[in-house]
């Protein structure tokens, strides 16, 4: 374990090798002045130009651009991955998530921030509250079976086709959205975070508690 500084106390960190078995890291990124530039360790595949990477914070929740501990125990430092790393990891830890999910797909032309929010989180991170109210009633009804598998649904995703902002509190009422198992909606998750074009995501989380939503900005 490391010690962190975050919130103004000294938090436990795992190491990376700890965190993210099976990942090669840059060493130049690993070394002391990446640190006090607060550059996070790069996958060994950032070394060459890509065109697609994601700051993956895991076990970090910023609200309005501030840490919020969520939480116990040590914290998985943020790494810059690749596609495949990144999927590799997160795609496997989202199928494990016990909870109900409600996740929008994002606007491929305008996302920089895909992460995790519980309802109790919604008003910090800055949801207006009919946009709140909307969400959570949706995760509260959350029932049914997998439409592409039968299992027991967790997962209610919706396309950018029913919701293309998430500021009309009467669609995410409203549109039926997909009900997907763990595996099924995490696959349409990962897919659709795959397919864009050009992305450099600076915020990705895993999900915390025992339901919330994927949203984005």
């Amino acid at each position: 374990m490391e010690s962190a500084a975050a919130d103004g106390k000294s938090v436990a960190r795992i190491r990376l090798e700890e965190a993210y078995p099976g990942i090669e890291f840059r060493p130049r990124t690993r070394g002391l002045l990446a640190r006090l530039a607060h550059i996070p360790p790069e996958c060994v595949h950032l070394e060459h130009p890509q065109d697609w990477m994601a700051s993956f914070a895991p076990d970090t929740l910023y609200l309005r651009g501030k840490k919020a501990e969520r939480r116990s125990g040590a914290r998985r430092p943020e790494v810059s991955l690749c596609r495949a790393c990144l999927f590799g990891l997160f795609g496997p830890e989202l199928e494990e998530y016990k909870g109900r999910v409600a996740a929008f797909e994002p606007d491929a032309a305008k996302v920089s921030q895909y992460f995790f929010l519980a309802p109790e989180d919604f008003a910090a991170a800055g949801l207006e509250t009919h946009v709140a109210e909307a969400i959570a009633a949706r995760l509260k009804k959350l029932a049914g079976d997998c439409e592409v598998c039968e299992r027991r649904a967790t997962w209610l995703w919706f396309p950018r086709k029913e919701i293309e902002s998430l500021d009309r509190s009467e669609k995410i009422a409203e549109a039926p959205g997909q009900l997907l198992c763990a595996k099924h909606g995490t696959d349409r998750l990962c897919r659709a975070l795959g397919a864009l074009p050009d992305a450099n995501l600076f915020y990705l989380n895993a999900p915390y508690g025992d339901s919330g939503a994927y949203v984005w900005i």
